[in-house]
C-alpha cells in the first residue's frame, strides 16, 4: 500500500546547481542518465513516480522493497534530509543533505532527468 506524501512544501530548485550537487554527492554511487548502470546504488533515471525498491538489477534492502513509497519530490525532500531515518534499514550509507535549497536543487535536477 502506498505511503502518503509528507505534508511539506518543496521549494523551487535550480537544475544547474542540482547537476553539480549530483556530481559531487551522488555520482560516486548512482547514475542518472537513461540506461545508466547499477553501481553501489541503483540507477536514478526515472526515479520520480517509481516505487521504492523496484529497479531491476539492484539488490535492495527489505526496508526499501517494503517501504510503500512511490518517489515524488515531497518524499525525496524528506528522504534526502536523513535517508536512514526516513527508511529505517535502508542500505544507503549517506548522511543526508541538511540545506533545504540544496535538496530542492537536487530534486529539480533529478526530476528533469526523469
Amino acid at each position: 500500500m502506498p505511503v502518503p506524501e509528507p505534508d511539506v512544501d518543496v521549494p523551487a530548485g535550480d537544475t544547474k546547481k542540482g547537476a553539480k550537487l549530483f556530481k559531487a554527492k551522488c555520482a560516486q554511487c548512482h547514475t542518472i542518465e537513461k540506461g545508466g548502470n547499477v553501481k553501489q546504488g541503483p540507477p536514478l533515471f526515472g526515479l520520480i513516480g517509481r516505487q521504492s525498491g523496484t529497479c531491476d538489477g539492484f539488490a535492495y534492502s527489505e526496508a526499501n522493497k517494503n517501504s510503500g513509497i512511490i518517489w515524488s519530490d515531497k518524499h525525496l525532500y524528506e528522504y534526502l534530509l536523513n535517508p536512514k531515518k526516513y527508511i529505517p534499514g535502508t542500505k544507503m550509507v549517506f548522511a543526508g543533505i541538511k540545506k533545504e535549497k540544496e535538496r530542492a536543487d537536487l530534486i529539480a535536477y533529478m526530476a528533469e532527468m526523469s
